[in-house]
């Protein structure tokens, strides 16, 4: 599932040249230059979700220019989606010219030149073949290289979920790749669709895995509070109580079961964080939504086959 170059495991001298190696292989060929490239340090990992590519990088200030020449040596036939997690990049690309900061995502066509001027960037990108969005090119080439914002809405998901998958892919089983490009695609085509007006492109199965992700998001928000149940959620949304129940049938749950779910699974980290570890367990329950103690219990044993204060006590033993 996944690759990992670290440019500080090669030789000094040979540092960019193996690294602007490995970006050939992962994202397409570049002509890039740095002044750092006597001593360059730069980070790449890739991870491969079916025909999906996702591309967590962090580098010092570089440029690059996907030329006509490098086109012709290989294009993958792909658009890109970066995120910006930290640093600045501009970018002029098929006629648009733009300078994006954290949080900002900008989609660009493998097949069409591009120059890119980066500081220190923290990134993610990720590749997908054109044939997989539901999208005329000439609807997409509307916003190549523009800013799509990475922290609210449907943007905001896709870069909490990208973010999240850079950070720890070990929670991840060999068997989830395909499910999880399935997941990035649906929304990332969300997106797209959300800033092209087209939603009528979008297939259905894609806007109702779009639409489960934001009700998911929002119950994760919103754990806490003991009244969160369908109709309020339902509400939220702009939906009937009976649409949101047929949506989760095809999750193979319920709300409540999801809600519940979610909600024992925190109660267990933050009793097995020692962070924690003074919290009294009765007021865990309450943080994660628990209006009784003795529910709680209930409910965490039947989940974990114990008690949550002897779950405690085996994860996070007390010290001295």
């Amino acid at each position: 599932m996944e690759m990992v170059f670290n440019s500080s495991e090669v030789p000094a001298p040979d540092r960019f040249d193996v690294w602007r190696e490995h970006l050939a292989k992962t994202i397409c060929p570049m002509e890039t230059s740095s002044e750092h490239s006597g001593d360059f340090h730069g980070e790449l990992r890739s991870l491969q979700l079916g025909p999906i590519s996702v591309v967590p990088t962090k580098v010092q200030p570089v440029t690059g220019l996907r030329t006509a020449k490098s086109i012709r040596q290989s294009d993958p036939e792909c658009y890109t989606l970066a995120l910006l997690l930290r640093g600045t990049l501009g970018i002029r690309h098929a006629g648009h010219e733009a300078v994006h900061g954290a949080q900002q995502m900008y989609v660009v066509d493998t097949s069409r030149t591009w120059e890119t001027v980066a500081g220190p960037v923290t990134s993610v990108g990720m590749g997908i073949p054109k044939k997989l969005l539901p999208f005329p090119p000439k609807s997409v080439d509307r916003f190549l290289a523009r800013s799509l914002s990475g922290r609210d809405g449907i943007g905001g998901l896709l870069a909490q979920f990208l973010t999240r998958l850079a950070g720890d892919t070990t929670p991840y089983r060999p068997a989830d790749t395909a499910r999880l490009g399935t997941v990035a695609l649906d929304l990332l085509t969300a997106t797209l669709a959300h800033h092209l007006d087209a939603d009528g492109q979008v297939p259905p199965e894609s806007r109702r895995r779009a639409l489960i992700l934001r009700i998911q998001a929002f119950m994760h928000r919103h754990l806490a509070d003991p009244d969160l149940r369908p109709p309020t959620i339902a509400a939220a949304h702009h939906i009937s109580t009976s649409y949101l129940h047929r949506l989760f049938q095809h999750e193979e749950t319920t709300v409540a079961a999801w809600i519940r779910r979610q909600r024992l699974e925190r109660a267990r980290r933050e009793l097995a964080d020692p962070t924690w570890r003074t919290t009294p367990i009765h007021a865990i329950a309450t943080r994660c939504g628990f209006a009784h103690a003795a529910d709680f219990t209930r409910a965490f044993r039947t989940a974990y086959g114990m008690p949550p204060k002897d779950y405690r006590m085996a994860a996070c033993p007390p010290t001295g």
